[in-house]
């Protein structure tokens, strides 16, 4: 029986459609079985040691697990939300009205996607602050905390960039503040310490690039929408990535 199992396992492996897929041979060796946990991404979410306290729910409270989760969440109703929804000011108002009214489960959907935005800002705010607190961040993992820096600006970026989406009175202005935000950055805004000096104008600093013009309109909300449902997404799932690779090298995230 053994052998007739041996043969069988050979037979399905040992094929180039396995080989293209799988790039190490079956697990049977422990050559290979570090093989799978070198190769494979999902198996790299969590390290092979883990110290007893760091187990412990109270110390981690889970929060980059929820974070991770929400940014599924809104991966998912998102791309229903954009059958449903197109980038141009005549009628981005109303698709979003629709939504809550006309589609069938629209502002079921709608509203995970807006409550889960709020709970990811919430989780990763919570999660860097229980990693500065608890000393989570110290070598060997200070490459890690920037990886995770990155990764809240992204997640703030990406609550702005939504903001503007349903074009409403609300969204129009936080967006507008937002703007001259930018336009009072140092080095790059032509309102902020050294941007004159620089050769930064209203039509060539930081807020330009943003709005596409001078002033919050179509160009805003398209360039809002790219990187708010395409651009911003991927960068923070390249480095999400990243993020539970350094975590499986570096160890996890528990008392030192």
């Amino acid at each position: 029986m053994r052998k007739l199992i041996d043969q069988i396992r050979s037979l399905l492996t040992q094929n180039q459609v396995y080989k293209s897929v799988f790039r190490h041979g079956y697990p049977d060796t422990d050559a290979n079985r570090a093989l799978v946990m070198f190769s494979n991404v999902i198996l790299h979410l969590h390290p092979v040691r883990v110290r007893r306290g760091a187990l412990k729910i109270k110390f981690t409270w889970c929060l980059g697990g929820l974070t991770f989760f929400f940014f599924i969440l809104l991966s998912i109703t998102g791309v229903f939300l954009m059958f449903y929804y197109v980038p141009d000011t005549r009628r981005a108002y109303n698709d979003i009205k629709d939504l809550g009214t006309v589609i069938y489960f629209g502002g079921l959907f709608r509203n995970l996607h807006r409550w889960s935005a709020h709970a990811m800002v919430l989780s990763v705010w919570l999660h860097m602050t229980r990693v500065f607190l608890t000393g989570s961040y110290k070598p060997p993992r200070e490459f890690n905390w920037v990886v995770g820096v990155i990764l809240l600006v992204s997640t703030l970026l990406l609550s702005w960039t939504g903001y503007l989406l349903p074009w409403d009175q609300l969204a129009l202005w936080a967006v507008t503040v937002g703007s001259k935000m930018g336009e009072a950055t140092p080095i790059i805004g032509n309102a902020g310490p050294f941007g004159p000096e620089l050769g930064f104008t209203v039509e060539n600093d930081v807020a330009y690039v943003l709005l596409g013009g001078t002033m919050v309109g179509q160009s805003t909300l398209l360039r809002f929408y790219v990187l708010h449902c395409l651009g911003l997404p991927l960068i923070a799932a390249v480095f999400m990535a990243v993020h539970f690779w350094r975590i499986r090298k570096d160890g996890f995230s528990g008392p030192l």
